[in-house]
């Protein structure tokens, strides 16, 4: 059975059980964690994701399997050093793919409509990153270098995604001493909060260890209860606004700001937020910000 379809096979009824089951909790408990707009909304950025995807892999496969050929070794041998070495590398590798989506606005463009929905339930994990699968492959490559093949390494990313989708709930709380070693509902909640001290933190798939090495970890504080969305929300649902509006703040900018060349480049590829003048602020400035006022 091809492993792809095996999948498919294994998490449909897992979402649709889990899914029902917090439609069904929200609903009795009136949590309003669903709405119908954010719904439909979250099918359409994911059916647009997934065909993007289905159109690309073809190349994607092909440009992964030329770089294999030119391997520095290969694991085969031991296939459960193999599979475990292989999830253990993507995730670090999507790590930065996701911290890169985060600290650079053009890829933020792309990432954004992951974050713009103000409502934070299970489906919100299928809101997908439409043109993500554009440009992931490339951070991929050294895995096929060190001698994984394409396959595989579709296979784990999709494997991965599964257990990314289910940590987007807020009717899970602590998970003990889970929360040590993987991406729990709670380290994603603050993934997905507007308030300045959630910006851009734990950027994991499966391992929170990586934002604890590198400085991106945050704890979820009772203290500080997460507001989802955007520092500044859409507040629509139009099709082509939830796909392009940070492409059309990026023209506007380059267009109306009075900057030179390498300052237009900063409002491309800086940080979402930068400007030449402070007139709008990054996470970091932000961040600093409230700490220079306490």
């Amino acid at each position: 059975m091809d492993r792809d379809f095996l999948l498919v096979l294994i998490s449909t009824p897992i979402y649709a059980i889990v899914i029902g089951a917090e439609f069904f909790y929200s609903h009795i408990k009136n949590k309003g964690l669903y709405s119908t707009k954010g719904l439909f909304s979250n099918i359409y950025l994911t059916a647009l994701n997934m065909g993007l995807d289905l159109l690309v892999r073809v190349i994607v496969f092909n440009i992964l399997t030329f770089f294999y050929q030119y391997k520095f070794f290969t694991l085969a041998a031991t296939p459960i050093l193999y599979w475990v070495a292989l999830i253990l590398c993507e995730d670090f590798l999507y790590y930065w793919l996701h911290r890169i989506d985060h600290y650079c606005r053009f890829f933020w463009a792309a990432h954004v409509t992951h974050h713009s929905s103000e409502e934070f339930n299970l489906t919100v994990g299928f809101r997908s990153s439409v043109f993500q699968p554009l440009y992931r492959f490339i951070y991929f490559i050294p895995l096929a270098l060190f001698g994984f093949e394409a396959i595989d390494i579709a296979f784990a990313y999709s494997a991965t995604q599964i257990f990314g989708i289910l940590v987007h709930t807020q009717t899970i709380k602590n998970l003990g001493w889970l929360e040590y070693i993987f991406v729990t509902p709670s380290h994603h909640r603050v993934h997905h909060g507007s308030n300045i001290k959630y910006l851009d933190k734990n950027m994991g798939m499966l391992l929170i260890i990586w934002d604890k090495l590198f400085g991106t970890f945050q704890k979820e504080l009772d203290e500080e209860p997460v507001k989802y969305g955007l520092t500044t929300n859409i507040n629509t649902y139009h099709p082509l606004k939830m796909v392009f509006h940070e492409w059309q703040s990026i023209f506007k900018d380059l267009k109306h700001k009075k900057c030179n060349l390498f300052q237009k480049f900063g409002y491309v590829f800086g940080p979402p937020g930068w400007s030449h003048d402070g007139s709008t602020k990054t996470s970091k400035q932000l961040r600093n910000e409230v700490l220079n006022k306490n």
